[in-house]
């Protein structure tokens, strides 16, 4: 099916605005997609909206003008209770974890229970989810005895449990060294792979918006300044703008 068909469009924006009280637009006026089963990566400084951005199309917030659509449907339109049911389509792992002081397995169930899933459904979704990013074996173990990469990778196996079509990871890995990145990383992958979802990553990181992404797109100043693939965004982007922040000479 070509790309550009409207059914192969997840996330949908136009014209889509953000201002906190009466400051200049966090998000001003932007416009794109996220293709089904892709990986679609926001960059840019600490700062210039890509959470807020993250959690507008996580229906966590209105949009200040503009439209935001979710397979097809205008999320600006829906009343509280459709909005529900929406987001129950959507995971999101943010920056911060925070696990409960219980098993992992009742972490990671969390989300099935609220949905009243039965208790034979329930266990094999949360062994498919551990088993995804690595922890099988760590089911039994209480949250707060892991490790700061093993804990991310518990947030992520409960975001996974309830398979939802869209991912949304903001900095998943901003507090983690480089080998418990490196595990997060492939972990996320996995995911990806196993469950057949689109991706939306919010990082600073560009190493890994190049590892991972299949578009990276660029915010700033509210906008985005540049939309391609990896290798055109770090190797010959377009905008003069872009390359400064790549090589790290732009002061934001």
């Amino acid at each position: 099916m070509p790309i550009h068909e409207t059914n192969n469009t997840v996330v949908q924006a136009k014209k889509l605005s953000k201002t906190y009280n009466s400051r200049t637009n966090v998000l001003d006026r932007i416009s794109f997609e996220v293709r089904r089963g892709e990986t679609f990566v926001v960059i840019g400084p600490s700062g210039v909206g890509k959470t807020t951005l993250l959690r507008l199309i996580d229906l966590l917030e209105y949009p200040s003008s503009g439209r935001l659509s979710f397979s097809g449907q205008d999320t600006t339109q829906l009343d509280n209770y459709d909005r529900l049911e929406l987001r129950r389509r959507i995971g999101m792992v943010f920056q911060s974890t925070i696990l409960f002081n219980t098993s992992v397995y009742s972490n990671v169930a969390y989300g099935l229970k609220l949905r009243d899933t039965p208790e034979d459904v329930e266990a094999k979704s949360v062994s498919r989810a551990l088993k995804t990013v690595g922890l099988k074996d760590l089911e039994q173990r209480y949250a707060k005895t892991l490790s700061g990469g093993e804990a991310q990778r518990v947030a992520i196996a409960r975001m996974l449990a309830y398979e939802p079509e869209l991912i949304l990871l903001d900095e998943p890995t901003a507090n983690l060294d480089p080998a418990n990145t490196s595990t997060v990383e492939k972990a996320m992958q996995k995911a990806k792979e196993a469950y057949g979802a689109t991706v939306i990553v919010a990082t600073h990181n560009m190493f890994q918006a190049r590892r991972l992404g299949d578009r990276v797109a660029l915010l700033l100043n509210g906008k985005f300044v540049e939309v391609a693939n990896p290798e055109t965004i770090f190797t010959n982007p377009r905008e003069s703008v872009t390359r400064a922040f790549i090589k790290g000479e732009l002061i934001y």
